[in-house]
């Protein structure tokens, strides 16, 4: 994007993929469907830097610097914790300037797992791209690898769609393209889920499945609260694990 609440809203996203898988289909051969206007797969994007901003106020994820979220990760029993932080940090990406994210996941411990700077920007309409990231695991202190890596313009990678201006159910896009090494999509199942996290209740959530064909065996949903962003990720296939939010933190 564990416990009884997901217990529920799991019963209900089978319904809602079965639905919409359908709907999927159907919006594949229509032309005019506005699936068609998001990338998709290995499709190739050419994007016009004059029409991206930094200042991403999609409702479902916004960004403004100094937003803060807290995480609780919980894997096969294991804890830990994920920070991720809206820098007032800039880059440029295919011409693009782009916002800088600090992810940033610890162990129960406090030791540091993995450090990730992820570029994001917002275009005219609303839809926020993901133009890459630079990442680093670490293992006692040292960085053990840099696997995820990717920049939108090098080595063929494509930017693709963190969120959509205009999420429907059934409407499908890809979030990454580097053949081999970073091809995640997603498809939105629902916008009226309710959804409880230590943070809170939230009704009319946002609900995406995330998939790659590189790991087909793992499938995740995520929710998203409007005005707030990713309240939870939840592994529905291929794993038990389970992201949920603890806290958010407006900037000031």
């Amino acid at each position: 994007m564990r416990r009884p609440i997901v217990a529920v809203t799991v019963a209900l996203l089978v319904f809602l993929v079965v639905a919409c898988s359908g709907r999927s289909q159907r919006q594949a051969g229509d032309p005019s469907a506005a699936a068609t206007t998001l990338p998709k797969g290995s499709q190739p994007v050419k994007l016009d830097p004059a029409q991206f901003t930094t200042e991403i106020d999609n409702p479902y994820w916004p960004m403004a610097p100094g937003n803060r979220w807290l995480y609780r990760e919980t894997d096969q029993g294991e804890v830990q914790r994920v920070e991720v932080v809206v820098t007032d940090k800039t880059e440029t990406i295919m011409g693009i300037q782009a916002r800088v994210i600090h992810d940033k996941v610890t162990a129960s411990d406090g030791a540091l797992v993995e450090d990730t700077l992820d570029w994001y920007a917002q275009d005219a309409k609303g839809n926020i791209w993901y133009l890459g990231e630079d990442t680093k695991e670490y293992e006692n202190g040292k960085v053990s690898s840099t696997e995820g890596s990717w920049q939108a313009g090098v080595d063929s990678a494509q930017p693709g769609i963190l969120l959509p201006a205009e999420p429907r159910a059934g409407l499908g896009y890809r979030q990454e393209y580097l053949e081999g090494q970073a091809e995640d999509a997603a498809t939105v199942l629902s916008l009226k889920m309710r959804v409880k996290v230590p943070f809170g209740t939230f009704d009319k959530v946002l609900v995406t499945e995330d998939f790659t064909p590189l790991q087909p065996e793992i499938v995740e949903h995520k929710f998203y609260a409007r005005g707030v962003g990713p309240l939870l990720s939840i592994n529905v296939k291929g794993g038990a694990g389970r992201e949920e939010l603890l806290r958010f933190d407006r900037a000031r």
